[in-house]
């Protein structure tokens, strides 16, 4: 039986973006497969999230229409960006406190990783800060930690979502007792996994993740929603304009950035891409088979855009301001991330699904 993959970036209120185009995936799979109540949770068999991605791709795999995470969204992203008091001023920006209530509300305070209402398998990528490593948590029932008593499946899943989405500077780190530990966790978007799609095809095909779903264009689709892509081009920069400053703000955006486009060129690279906007000029976007394997080890479609002023401009949304485009706390500007994420949207078609719908 083949099998569907979902991941879904981080990008804190960019989520919206990736909302709109998982909003017309939805409506198209529906109208694809007849069934007008069809619902993401539904037809991909595993969904992975980081940052605002988890957060989303929670709401999937409990079975959310994604009209009811978009309204999440509307409603409630004031209320999780609300600025921390002086005196939390020197811990994050904001008071965790907005978040933890949102969390708690929607995912359900007794509902875990591995309730038996999901419907579907779920990864959730968060960085463990007390040991320094990413931490890719699946709800896989076979998962090497997801054994006996104090196994990840007993997590509560909000605290899991709340823990990826724990943002440096923007949250305080969330605490897990994890198997009888306490461990620190802060935003998997600080590792490879703020773009998770690649860890999460390797989840369910590497034999060692103890799942071992069959490889091949016919086998495997995986699809990848990114939440707009930043590029800070200084054509007039010199040298002197850098400063240890300067290197502390842009050095951690940089990495974020190009682990995520490494992420999307790999699974280009391994898989056969059937959509995704150009990766450069050199390489182009690698679509129809022109990948590295004979035999590729899944199909591939990426859906995201840049938000540099050439890029909305032939998405016709040249009017829109990259400035808030590309602000993950523009709680202001959702509207525009909106109309941004939907002129992505329309390039979402049928074709894309072939053979797996």
């Amino acid at each position: 039986m083949p099998r569907k993959l979902l991941s879904v970036d981080g990008g804190g209120v960019r989520g919206v973006v990736a909302l709109e185009v998982l909003a017309r995936m939805e409506q198209v799979l529906r109208d694809e497969s007849g069934d007008p109540g069809l619902v993401l949770g539904d037809w991909f068999d595993y969904v992975g999230g980081t940052s605002t991605g988890a957060i989303i791709a929670g709401g999937i795999a409990i079975g959310l229409p994604v009209s009811r995470i978009q309204q999440l969204y509307r409603e409630n992203m004031r209320h999780i960006f609300t600025r921390a008091g002086l005196l939390g001023l020197v811990r994050a920006r904001y008071d965790e406190a907005g978040i933890e209530e949102v969390l708690r509300r929607e995912f359900g305070e007794e509902r875990t990783l591995g309730s038996p209402d999901l419907h579907c398998l779920l990864l959730l990528g968060m960085r463990n800060s007390s040991t320094g490593s990413p931490w890719p948590v699946s709800s896989n029932p076979a998962g090497r930690y997801n054994q006996g008593p104090g196994s990840n499946l007993e997590l509560p899943l909000w605290q899991l979502v709340r823990a990826s989405s724990a943002a440096p500077t923007f949250f305080v780190p969330e605490e897990v007792a994890v198997g009888g530990q306490t461990f620190v966790f802060s935003d998997g978007a600080v590792t490879t996994l703020n773009n998770p799609a690649l860890q999460l095809a390797l989840m369910a095909t590497l034999p060692a993740y103890h799942l071992g779903w069959p490889t091949g264009r016919d086998e495997l689709l995986l699809v990848s929603v990114g939440t707009g892509t930043t590029e800070r081009a200084q054509a007039d920069l010199r040298a002197d304009d850098l400063n240890l400053l300067s290197y502390a703000t842009a050095v951690p955006e940089a990495l974020i950035h190009s682990a995520g486009v490494q992420n999307d060129y790999l699974c280009r690279v391994l898989g056969e891409c059937r959509h995704g906007p150009v990766l450069d000029s050199e390489l182009g976007d690698l679509v129809g088979g022109a990948g590295l394997l004979r035999e590729p080890l899944f199909s591939y479609v990426r859906y995201d855009a840049e938000t540099h002023p050439g890029s909305l401009e032939a998405l016709g949304v040249g009017h829109l301001s990259p400035e808030r485009l590309d602000a993950i706390d523009g709680v202001d500007f959702l509207e525009e991330m909106s109309e941004f994420g939907r002129a992505i949207a329309r390039r979402v078609e049928a074709a894309h699904f072939d053979g797996f719908v």
